[in-house]
């Protein structure tokens, strides 16, 4: 049983920065991949970011070069820290967890986190 809980949503400027937190009950070493989804209302579901547990990332190319994703083994939480902003980043925001896979259906799901980025 593992739960993650995401935080760090909110109403930014575009062209602002925002870090959001995925928080898990427990170590977060074994996990084979942590990474991040959004998806707006009325639209499909749109993977965004991904670290593995040998670090390395990747990431759609909608956000390449804007957002990073990182784990903090420590504090047991994975972030994905959101720069340059844009309107269309507008979305809720959710964390995942594969214990095995990189890719393929995610083993746990945080509860979301909206972001809106307008002026």
């Amino acid at each position: 049983q593992v739960q993650l809980v995401e935080s760090g949503g909110g109403l930014v400027q575009p062209g602002g920065s925002l870090r959001l937190s995925c928080a898990a009950s427990r170590s977060i070493v074994s996990f084979a991949a942590m990474g991040w989804y959004r998806q707006a209302p009325g639209k499909e579901r749109e993977w965004g970011a991904v670290v593995t547990r040998g670090g390395n990332t990747n990431y759609a190319d909608s956000v390449k070069g804007r957002f990073t994703v990182s784990r903090d083994y420590v504090q047991r939480t994975m972030y994905l820290q959101m720069n340059s902003l844009k309107p269309e980043d507008t979305s809720d925001y959710y964390c995942y967890a594969n214990n095995r896979d990189v890719s393929g259906p995610s083993d746990y799901w945080g509860q979301g986190t909206q972001v809106t980025v307008s002026a």
